[in-house]
């Protein structure tokens, strides 16, 4: 009799069919099962050797020279500094350029209350002033931007490095590393930083309108101009695919804002390209920048209004 602790008969007991090895053959002899065992994984670290040792090296940047495309106006030589120029003198007033960059950005609607409470956020903003009084009055219209700074204050206070310069000098901001301590809008000069106090919200006749290439920024975190950033990259990788550097006339009208302006007031491009038009109207006579005794070196540039004679 078999009995639980032992089988007293000399015969094994046979092995459930639960318990088998899925494939293995019947009556395998266990010193022979072994010897296959270590070949198989002797077989195996010679094959992770000789992957090992001819693996396929990184290709050098010289291989690569036939996908770079030369920076506009340097011939490669020197990186990009985007900036822009609006023209006062050309300016109608009409807010082409507020509604354009809303739409484009994604930026979302606070809403009557939230605009009361001075909580609106507008990437590109319209100031007005008026001179005289009725019936002589004259009107004057600022689109008002980030100033993308060179020496800017928001990125010197930022604890987490949510704000930053990139390499083409477009003061660039990180939704998901804000951690929504408002340093950068209290240090902004210009106050073009917003803060959303609340969950975004379009109305559902717009959300089919969302663009899909600029992400959404949830409550919490501060959001502001990128100069179109994605526009940019969208526009290299263009030029990149056709094979050519991309040219002045890529990027003149490149941001929604500039796009958008029926009286071409607005014009974006390299400074660092002496023969761009941006970097020719920045030299001009009329040039001048907001709050330029503090410093900040904006690369968004005014042009005065022209004085014109009776």
């Amino acid at each position: 009799m078999c009995s639980p602790e032992g089988c007293s008969c000399g015969k094994q007991d046979p092995v459930p069919e639960q318990t088998k090895a899925i494939g293995a053959p019947e009556n395998t002899d266990p010193t022979k099962s072994r010897r296959n065992l270590l070949g198989t994984l002797g077989g195996l670290l010679g094959l992770g050797a000789a992957v090992t040792l001819f693996r396929v090296r990184p290709a050098s940047a010289a291989e690569h020279e036939h996908v770079k495309v030369p920076l506009p106006g340097t011939g490669g030589a020197k990186k990009p500094k985007w900036g822009m120029v609006i023209d006062l003198d050309k300016c109608t007033g009409c807010q082409g350029c507020v509604i354009s960059c809303k739409v484009e950005n994604n930026v979302p609607i606070a809403g009557d209350q939230q605009i009361e409470a001075g909580r609106g956020i507008f990437w590109m903003d319209l100031l007005k002033e008026q001179e005289g009084e009725y019936p002589d009055l004259k009107s004057q219209f600022m689109p008002v931007p980030c100033n993308h700074c060179e020496n800017a204050p928001c990125v010197k206070v930022c604890p987490v490095g949510a704000t930053f310069i990139n390499e083409e000098g477009i003061v660039a901001q990180i939704w998901d590393r804000c951690i929504g301590c408002r340093y950068c809008t209290t240090a902004c000069p210009y106050s073009r930083r917003y803060f959303n106090w609340q969950k975004p919200e379009w109305p559902e006749i717009a959300k089919s309108s969302l663009n899909p290439d600029v992400a959404t920024r949830p409550r919490g975190v501060v959001e502001k101009c990128t100069f179109c950033h994605h526009r940019i990259r969208g526009a290299r990788e263009k030029a990149r695919a056709e094979g050519r550097p991309l040219t002045d006339a890529d990027m003149v009208k490149l941001p929604a804002c500039a796009q958008a302006c029926p009286a071409d007031a607005i014009v974006f491009g390299d400074l660092n390209d002496p023969n761009s038009e941006v970097s020719r109207l920045s030299k001009s006579p009329r040039a001048f920048h907001l709050l330029e005794e503090l410093g900040t070196r904006p690369k968004l540039t005014y042009l005065r209004e022209a004085k014109w004679r009776e």
